[in-house]
């Protein structure tokens, strides 16, 4: 099973949750795809994560993109998973303390608002880890063009887990359908 954990203000119809549908589904394997829509608080997204993962017959493939890479990085340590990370946030509860109450909604939902606010932030930091844990189960794929989020981040403190670093792109990750198959084999 592939449990694919989406970005900050994204869901389950994002561009590479649907690749990643796509690619299963072709191989007669459309059965291992889940890709739940979580809720904008991290601890209850944490929650429904790791119902997911404790109700699984087998062990789930995470693929954690941005904000779904540090839920996956968390996921890593509770439950020694293997998993793809795709430009993840690192640091997540510094990078958004600028969006302290604002207004946010989900890109694929416009009518799902929320503020952000110091309990979201303190939820990010409560789930935080000095260093990952168990990086030889992280595969940690970048594109240095990201604009988001700075790829040096990730090199850092990925340091000991697999590293691809692909030049150019961008946040979205323009090479996902690319490297399906690597993932898979991972």
């Amino acid at each position: 099973m592939f449990l694919y954990i989406h970005g900050f203000n994204s869901s389950s119809q994002a561009g590479k949750a649907q690749e990643l549908k796509h690619w299963l589904e072709a191989r007669h394997r459309g059965h291992e795809w889940i890709a739940p829509d979580l809720p904008h608080r991290p601890a209850q997204a944490i929650a429904l994560l790791s119902e997911l993962i404790e109700r699984a017959e087998t062990p789930p493939k995470l693929i954690g993109s941005s904000l779904g890479g540090f839920y996956a990085t968390h996921l890593v340590a509770q439950y020694k998973l293997k998993a793809a990370l795709i430009n993840p946030a690192v640091h997540p509860g510094l990078l958004l303390r600028p969006v302290v109450g604002t207004m946010q909604k989900n890109w694929h939902d416009e009518s799902q608002t929320y503020t952000f606010t110091q309990n979201h932030l303190d939820e990010l930091i409560a789930l935080d880890q000095l260093f990952p844990q168990h990086p030889q189960n992280m595969l940690l794929m970048l594109e240095n063009g990201d604009k988001t989020l700075d790829s040096r981040d990730a090199t850092g403190y990925y340091r000991d887990a697999h590293q691809l670093v692909f030049q150019g792109g961008n946040h979205g990750f323009t090479r996902f359908r690319d490297v399906i198959d690597l993932i898979d084999r991972f």
